[in-house]
């Protein structure tokens, strides 16, 4: 099956899964275009290793387009070659026994009716506790989702009582791997339009000078995850800047403009810390190692409103399988429901 690798993932991880498949599939009704979520129960899909047994064939460098090819199946086309498929359809041009079993999930008996789709492989392995006492969390798509569940958690957990003042808001975008680009990117307007609407639903008064100036009187908390210590690499960190896991979120600092943090943002965020008992950590990465980034300077400079980068340490960053701490979600909301709960009061300290 042909496939496109996305963003920065570290390949050789993707070796000798089971993989499934899932996304959505747009469909044609006569009701017009419907559009379903589909998802595989079983894996379908595997990256086969070569032996080492072949010698140098075995070994990276390895094509990603002719080496990494997932295989779904055994395919006989060269004996019966035969297709069921409508000619000139979508389902025409593409793998035949995928089109099938896709239509099989959703019930669909006109493979004609399928007009596009977007498929994605993806670790059938469930996430599961680790650790002599279970003080991992070993999951597949950590980076972000666990950020996101973090601060939406925090979100619902706040209280209207609690900074009853501001308007509290939580985005979760996506594409953050490869631009933000798209329309579902933090680059789009979809925030800055957001803000516009809640401007204009909460006075008569509303207005670009409105706008600038409650952006202007903002906070943006952009959260990320962020490299726990590795402790098999401690060379590759600097001595003060190791987060751990299941102690506390860690502050993502770069003097580069990689991240958004400046001194008033850790100052703001620490104060809120101490009031919600969270213990924040630090991070920065050595000058002779290569800064990641996040959506965080894009988005504070967008909207103009002061921002930190922050977010709950991660091993494995960017592998199929991830490491984080089983306390680390928990932390994560803490300090999150914390901001929310505190901005308002702390906020007037920096007047």
């Amino acid at each position: 099956m042909a496939v496109a690798p996305y963003a920065g993932g570290m390949n050789s991880t993707w070796w000798d899964r089971d993989l499934g498949i899932g996304g959505r599939v747009l469909i044609k009704t006569k009701d017009g275009i419907q559009e379903k979520l589909v998802k595989l129960p079983w894996p379908i899909a595997r990256i086969p290793t070569l032996a080492p047994h072949f010698g140098a064939a075995a070994y990276p460098p390895f094509n990603p387009e002719t080496q990494m090819v997932p295989i779904i199946g055994l395919d006989n086309s060269d004996v019966d070659s035969q297709s069921s498929m409508p000619a000139g359809t979508f389902a025409a041009t593409q793998p035949e026994r995928l089109v099938k079993t896709i239509s099989k999930a959703l019930d669909i008996s006109d493979y004609s009716s399928i007009i596009n789709w977007e498929l994605e492989l993806f670790d059938i392995q469930p996430a599961q506790l680790g650790g002599l006492d279970k003080e991992f969390i070993f999951a597949g798509r950590i980076d972000d989702k666990l950020c996101c569940f973090a601060a939406i958690e925090g979100l619902l957990a706040s209280s209207d009582s609690a900074s009853p003042g501001i308007i509290k808001m939580v985005g979760c975008f996506d594409d953050e791997e490869i631009g933000s680009y798209l329309r579902q990117g933090a680059r789009s307007n979809f925030m800055s339009s957001v803000i516009d609407r809640i401007c204009e639903s909460t006075t008569d008064q509303s207005g670009p000078n409105l706008v600038g100036q409650t952006l202007a009187n903002s906070f943006l908390v952009s959260r990320d995850v962020i490299h726990a210590v590795n402790p098999n690499f401690l060379g590759a960190y600097l001595e003060n800047h190791s987060p751990r896991l299941n102690v506390g979120v860690a502050v993502s600092a770069d003097p580069n403009g990689h991240m958004t943090t400046d001194s008033v943002s850790t100052a703001l965020l620490s104060r809120i810390a101490e009031k919600c008992g969270s213990t924040l950590q630090v991070f920065q990465i050595r000058n002779d190692s290569r800064s990641g980034g996040t959506i965080g300077p894009m988005t504070s400079s967008q909207l103009g409103c002061r921002a930190i980068d922050c977010g709950i340490p991660q091993l494995s960053m960017h592998s199929i399988r991830a490491t984080t701490g089983s306390l680390d979600p928990g932390l994560g909301v803490k300090l999150y429901k914390g901001f929310f709960d505190y901005f308002e009061e702390v906020d007037k300290e920096f007047e």
